[in-house]
């Protein structure tokens, strides 16, 4: 029986940290739904994260413990790095915004509890990351763990901050909207899309590294259309409310926030432009 299974997957490092790291998120989630259910699409994103940090660390516990993972036909070491950089990112958006935004109580025992555990779950992700850069023989090999694919990575994510802001009753109310909407949605469906495949490793017959620079001069375009249409047509006719008691204030807010956002992201979609450029018309006629 214990031939069939990895302890390793459990008492090194690594699993150790895994460990905290699904009952730290595990914790957080329990005692923010102990508390209740809020309409607030930030509440539904910081549950989200801890949920989903929680069940797909467990599984790649699983997957390890059983020894199945050397079975599944994708870069693991890759995907499990990338998705310990993209949790710790998810988390640290959840542990700042879940205190900031969704409740102001600093007397409220179980929230702030809640607080204190998602930021632990934080380090322990960033100690995951650490780790995994220390293994012998150095750095993480695959594609998620170069410049580009940890910039797909922190695409996607600011990309998801974007969707939590977005209010249907805003974007909806101009068809300029809607373009900055597909915009995040065509740009988002790539990036991942670009992820999914290499991590699958189903690329090796395609000339990559040109398709990649071709999407990000397009989406560089797109976002630039987006960061100049969002705020000139998110924001007409459509001041800060003057008494901003009882949440008045935060549909205005969200406004601020996509904008924002669309900013960096423009910003990291440039330098992931500039790299793949420089990447294939220098070093590869070099080589």
């Amino acid at each position: 029986m214990l031939g069939r299974v990895d302890l390793r997957a459990v008492s090194q490092p690594v699993g150790i940290l895994r460990l905290l790291e699904v009952a730290l998120t595990c914790v957080s989630f329990s005692l923010v739904a102990s508390v209740g259910h809020s309409s607030s699409s930030y509440w539904a994103w910081c549950m989200f994260s801890w949920c989903f940090c929680c069940f797909l660390t467990l599984l790649i516990l699983v997957l390890e413990f059983a020894r199945l993972s050397t079975r599944l036909p994708i870069s693991w070491d890759d995907f499990t790095t990338a998705f310990a950089m993209l949790a710790a990112l998810m988390l640290l958006a959840a542990s700042i915004i879940y205190p900031s935004v969704v409740f102001s109580c600093p007397g409220c025992a179980r929230q702030v509890a809640a607080t204190v555990t998602s930021w632990a779950s934080v380090a322990t992700y960033v100690g995951e990351v650490v780790l995994a850069h220390r293994r012998p023989g150095g750095q993480v090999s695959g594609f998620l763990s170069t410049v580009p694919g940890l910039l797909k990575i922190l695409e996607t994510f600011v990309a998801c901050i974007i969707f939590t802001s977005l209010g249907p009753e805003r974007y909806t109310s101009h068809p300029a909207l809607l373009w900055c909407v597909a915009v995040y949605s065509l740009c988002f469906i790539f990036a991942w899309l670009i992820i999914i495949l290499t991590v699958a490793q189903l690329l090796s017959f395609l000339p990559f590294d040109k398709l990649v620079c071709v999407y990000n001069v397009l989406a560089v375009a797109m976002y630039m259309s987006a960061v100049v249409v969002w705020p000139l047509y998110g924001f007409r006719n459509y001041p800060r409310p003057a008494n901003c008691t009882g949440g008045a204030c935060l549909p205005w807010d969200a406004l601020v926030v996509v904008t924002f956002m669309t900013v960096i992201n423009l910003g990291v979609y440039i330098v992931d432009a500039a790299y793949s450029i420089h990447l294939v018309f220098i070093v590869q006629r070099r080589s």
